[in-house]
């Protein structure tokens, strides 16, 4: 009896984990790829988001909470990007 117990749990086991490998439909190395892509998106994010505040800074055109504003917003969307690519 308790073989027939061991048996069933191996292969509900092994079945749960064909179902949650298959259901991301792909291969590890593309979601590394994916990855990748996604953090190279939120770095250049943050690049341009350190850019754009520098420029903010020096035209003066905003006080400097509005330039932070604007930097956490381009971050933030950067973010977004990221994310959306590892869907």
């Amino acid at each position: 009896m308790n073989r027939r117990v061991l048996i069933t749990s191996g292969v509900l086991t092994i079945g749960l984990l064909a179902a949650s490998a298959s259901s991301h439909g792909e291969n590890p190395a593309e979601r590394g790829g994916q990855r990748q892509d996604a953090r190279d998106t939120r770095q250049i994010g943050r690049q341009d988001a350190r850019q754009d505040k520098q420029t903010c800074k020096s035209a003066s055109d905003k006080n400097r909470p509005e330039c932070r504003q604007d930097k956490r917003e381009a971050k933030q969307d950067a973010r977004n990007t990221g994310r959306e690519i590892k869907r």
